[in-house]
């Protein structure tokens, strides 16, 4: 399976596991809920879909990798106390609580979230020492005398033996008691994870082009050659800002993410290229309308890769744009309630101070719980900018009675800053698929734009809050246009 369909069963399997009766009891006792066990190539993701899973489930995370534990570390360290047995005092030995069960225990104290994962990476490299202890946790949740807590589920990940020498096979009992998923690298399910993290479009573009270099491991005579999703995603973290610091981004750059000479030099020569089209076709001009006859003549005369790259700068120009007005108005609805609540309050300085706090115990609390995605940590930390600016400068003036009222005129300049701006996109947008349709036509290039802005969730959310004409009537006419295709393939196929 790819990591999107290893997502969704991890995800259902949660979901069954934390299901309870009408007692509150778990319907499936916490001895036979199975760990997950993720078993895959190195840097394919499945440390950040464990961490998707959490945010979207809202539950508390708690992760470890097994690689450096010893068994005093995870089971906990011997200590000696008396106890009377019939009379006589005897010395027992004890073992203090796991630095692991513990973590779960603080996690949920700091929080407040009272179920969560426990996430164990590295489980199949952990000390010969450690492998017994490890069975029995596997199948009683049991670190020394220590139970990890109801609500709990654990996941645990590993790589096949062929990627790391220090990986010890398990033995059937062992996987017996396992939960296994095998997940292989997927570059369609990887692109639409680096659509939303905003992975940098020379990258996308270069990987549609070569889908085989997307994950590459080989042993050549120098070595292990390697190439991974993980090192896709720092790269393109590190061009972004290369970039804004106006930084030369060349192979001796790019040899430090991907381990393989000949894909970072086909890269660097295509991210070449793309800097190139980024300079000869001017992608501001053709958003505002403004593009010139030559830019394109250029576009319809380009091979496909030209063309791909081109339609990927423009799409990458206003799916983050869309991105921006998404969460400026999901901002905008999370301050809208507390914002109401100052209209009947008797200190509207004071009900500030307690939206404030509110807010930030929320961002504290996700923290502490390792499920606060980026969006919703941005999305906080901008509730809580325009409560401290609003208050600071309703404070100026010590009027109370006017608090309330200049409040509402800021948050109405937001709401206008927000419609102009979506205004501008929806104007973007549309320039976007005339250029796209006077280029290309209703070819492959429009049905690849189209389809990028129904997979996007940024994008699909902003044309279904705000619209977009020049999307829906494509929508339409490419639908329609595969409803012929089948109609004429049903044709061909009853012709004697």
């Amino acid at each position: 399976m790819n990591m999107q369909e290893a997502k969704s069963d991890i995800k259902n399997t949660i979901e069954i596991y934390l299901k309870k009766d009408e007692f509150g009891d778990y319907r499936i006792p916490l001895v036979r809920q199975r760990p997950i066990f993720l078993l895959g190539a190195p840097g394919i993701g499945k440390t950040a879909i464990v961490e998707q899973i959490a945010q979207e489930l809202h539950l508390a995370l708690v992760s470890y990798s097994m690689t450096h534990h010893t068994r005093q570390s995870a089971l906990g360290l011997p200590f000696i106390r008396q106890k009377n047995f019939g009379g006589k005092v005897t010395d027992v030995s004890e073992y203090t609580m796991s630095e692991i069960i513990a973590s779960v225990y603080e996690t949920m104290e700091e929080s407040g979230i009272r179920e969560g994962i426990l996430f164990l990476d590295e489980i199949n490299c952990v000390s010969e020492t450690l492998a017994p202890a490890m069975l029995q946790f596997l199948q009683y949740k049991v670190f020394g005398r220590h139970q990890v807590p109801e609500g709990w589920v654990i996941v645990t990940a590993g790589n096949p033996p062929m990627y790391n020498k220090s990986v010890r096979e398990f033995d059937i009992v062992t996987m017996d008691r396992l939960k296994v998923m095998e997940v292989e690298p997927d570059f369609q399910a990887f692109k639409e994870y680096a659509r939303e993290k905003n992975i940098h479009n020379a990258i996308l573009n270069f990987l549609e082009l070569h889908h085989e270099y997307f994950y590459h491991i080989e042993t050549t005579g120098k070595g292990k050659s390697y190439v991974t999703a993980r090192g896709w995603e720092d790269l393109s973290r590190i061009i972004e800002l290369y970039e804004e610091n106006h930084l030369k981004v060349d192979e001796r750059l790019v040899g430090q993410y991907l381990r393989n000479e000949e894909i970072v030099r086909e890269f660097c020569a295509y991210y070449d290229l793309y800097e190139k089209y980024k300079n000869d076709y001017q992608i501001k001009d053709i958003l505002s309308g403004r593009h010139s006859d030559e830019a394109l003549l250029k576009a319809q005369q380009a091979e496909f890769d030209e063309r791909l790259s081109l339609l990927g700068m423009l799409l990458t120009q206003v799916l983050n744009e869309m991105q921006e007005a998404v969460q400026k108005s999901d901002t905008l609805q999370e301050l809208l309630p507390g914002l109401r609540s100052l209209k009947n309050a008797e200190n509207v300085f004071r009900r500030l101070e307690q939206l404030i706090q509110a807010r930030e115990r929320l961002l504290e609390s996700g923290e502490a719980a390792n499920n606060l995605a980026k969006t919703e940590k941005t999305k906080n930390k901008m509730v809580i900018r325009f409560l401290t600016r609003t208050l600071k400068e309703a404070r100026a003036s010590e009027d109370q009675s006017a608090a309330f009222t200049f409040v509402k005129s800021e948050f109405e300049k937001e709401v206008s800053a927000l419609k102009a701006d979506v205004s501008r996109i929806q104007v973007e947008a549309e320039y976007l698929f005339s250029f796209v349709e006077s280029a290309f036509g209703q070819g492959n290039e429009m049905l690849i734009l189209v389809t990028e802005l129904t997979t996007s969730q940024s994008a699909a959310r902003f044309i279904a809050m705000f619209g977009c004409e020049s999307y829906q009537r494509n929508c339409d006419v490419l639908m329609l246009s595969e409803r012929q295709n089948r109609i004429q393939e049903r044709i061909r196929e009853l012709e004697l």
